[in-house]
């Protein structure tokens, strides 16, 4: 008896929803919840809260019209009510019902049974009568002939329309209707019913008594919403510059009104922003990062998002994943170069921003007063070997003497960060108080630190570089029974400033092999092309040969 007893309560407890869905959810109930605050990164990828005071149905139930697209583990939907508790949200395709404006002939005849009309068919022929509508199979009919659940059927509209002659009813093909003329005005609004992807959020009431309305929110990372920033440098005189940042912001993501936005330097890694959340009942691939400042709205709700996530972390430092774009992914505007580079995470807060959906703006953000000075830059590369020149292209020929041409200095601003935040990898216009100078790539400059800001090319400064061989020493190496001989070189670079002013000049000379001495108080430091910055150390010639067992033993 207790087995039958439960089998019956567990019959009834998955039977009561059943008879839910056969009605569809009236689209005039469905509610949507305003965006709160969002936390926007370079990449494209936001941190978004959502949270408001919103109606519950009759079942005590909040219902919305719109779902999020999250990465993997970051939704997070809360009741902001204490006494209130979440009991479960639900992602689901549902039939909705509601009005629409009848654009076509079938809208208007389905809009007005009972109208007296007259119908012109393709043929010319005119008919009268009383319009008795248009048949249609109701879900309770489909379900029973195909199975399938109520919330996967709507109602099959028939492709006739039955009219009420003198002589009978007249069932004539909707497709061979040309016009209808009305014997009075028609109605132009219809009901219908289709199919839309519905967040329902359950609650375990006080007493079991639901509220009218109730405050909730969720918080979760989307792709779609990006910032863009610039400088505007401006050099005076004392060596004090004036900085200016600002953000262009590309809106992909969703209407936003009067909301705090948080401007996110750096993106930490996300193990699964290659994996869109289950709850978005899309296959749409989300790219996701984030973080927060606690102090506001959405610290709360996201420190339950960094939980679900694993971030890799070098100290302070987080590396943000190479991006890798999508042919689904939204257009966010120009990628900058060397943006994913290390960046202490740091956030710029503006308040009141509105901005839709598909709209773009520029925001000034914040303004420093920072103190710089001129330096000239001369970086001399090293030349490739004749087995590399012996081997290479037409093409490749002519980039090596694009890379070898005549070698100038670098007019650059050594701008020292004395404020409180970072400067971060951005196109940078540079100016006086009148005029453009140029532009430049600011790079990321943490507070105390020095960048360069390359301003132009010192033409008044000209540069002489000689080589000359002072030696051969045969025999100078062995290497597998190899020998070889070694030829010393000596080097002069000449420099002439024609400037009615003395100038602060930096040199830098790359060489193949093994330097003795630099003069003029110059340095000598041995270095690693494979570990001293990578592939972007490297010449672009560098893979163009395949370099022999004896050139590692020389200059490895």
């Amino acid at each position: 008896m207790r087995l039958f007893a439960l089998a019956l309560g567990l019959f009834w407890a998955s039977s009561a929803p059943v008879r839910a869905e056969t009605q569809a959810e009236p689209i005039a109930s469905l509610t949507r919840m305003p965006v709160r605050e969002v936390t926007v990164f370079k990449d494209g990828h936001a941190f978004v809260v959502q949270e408001g005071r919103v109606p519950v149905d009759a079942r005590g139930t909040v219902v919305l019209d719109r779902l999020p697209v999250p990465v993997l583990g970051t939704f997070w939907p809360y009741s902001a009510e204490r006494d209130v508790k979440l009991s479960a949200v639900t992602a689901s395709r549902r039939r909705v019902s509601g009005e629409q404006t009848a654009i076509d002939v079938r809208g208007l005849l389905e809009a007005n049974p009972g109208a007296m009309v007259e119908l012109v068919d393709v043929d010319g022929k005119t008919v009268s009568g009383r319009l008795k509508g248009l048949p249609s199979r109701p879900v309770e009919e489909l379900r029973g002939l195909e199975g399938a659940t109520d919330r996967d059927l709507v109602p099959v509209k028939g492709a006739v329309v039955l009219l009420e002659t003198g002589q009978g009813v007249l069932a004539l093909p909707i497709e061979r209707v040309r016009s209808v003329s009305f014997k009075g005005t028609p109605t132009a609004r219809f009901a219908n019913e289709s199919f839309k992807n519905l967040l329902t959020l359950g609650f375990v009431w006080p007493q079991g008594r639901p509220r009218r309305e109730i405050e909730v929110g969720m918080a979760y990372v989307q792709k779609g919403l990006r910032w863009i920033p610039s400088y505007r440098v401006t050099i005076g005189g004392a060596g004090k510059a004036r900085v200016q940042l600002q953000a262009t912001l590309v809106n992909e993501l969703t209407d936003l009104e009067d909301i705090v936005v948080n401007l996110v330097v750096g993106v930490p890694t996300f193990r699964f922003k290659d994996m869109v959340d289950p709850m978005a009942l899309q296959e749409t691939m989300a790219r996701l990062g984030s973080a927060f400042d606690g102090q506001s709205v959405g610290g709360y709700a996201l420190s339950n998002a960094i939980m679900s996530q694993t971030a890799d972390m070098e100290g302070s430092r987080m590396r943000q994943e190479n991006f890798r774009g999508s042919d689904l992914a939204p257009s966010l505007g120009p990628e900058v170069a060397g943006s994913e580079k290390d960046e202490d995470l740091f956030i710029f807060t503006i308040k009141g921003v509105t901005l839709k959906k598909g709209e773009r703006m520029v925001l000034p953000v914040t303004e420093y007063e920072l103190a710089y000075r001129d330096v000239y830059v001369l970086d001399l590369p090293f030349a490739p070997p004749a087995e590399v020149r012996a081997n290479a292209s037409d093409e490749q020929q002519r980039e090596v003497a694009r890379l070898l041409a005549a070698p100038h200095f670098t007019h650059v601003l050594r701008l020292t960060n004395s404020s409180h935040e970072p400067l971060t990898t951005a196109p940078a216009l540079i100016g006086s108080e009148d005029r453009v100078l140029g532009q430049g790539m600011m790079t990321y400059t943490a507070p105390g630190a020095d960048c360069d800001l390359a301003l132009t090319t010192a033409v008044d400064i000209k540069v002489t570089k000689r080589d000359r061989e002072t030696a051969r020493v045969p025999g100078a190496l062995t290497v597998d029974g190899s020998s070889y001989l070694r030829v010393d070189l000596q080097g002069n670079i000449a420099i002439t400033n024609r400037r009615d002013q003395a100038v602060d000049i930096e040199v830098k000379r790359s060489i193949l092999g093994h330097a003795d001495q630099a003069g003029q108080l110059g340095k000598v430091a041995m270095v690693n092309a494979y570990e001293e910055g990578g592939a972007a150390a490297q010449p672009p010639w560098w893979g163009w040969y395949g370099w022999p067992g004896w050139w590692g033993a020389v200059n490895g």
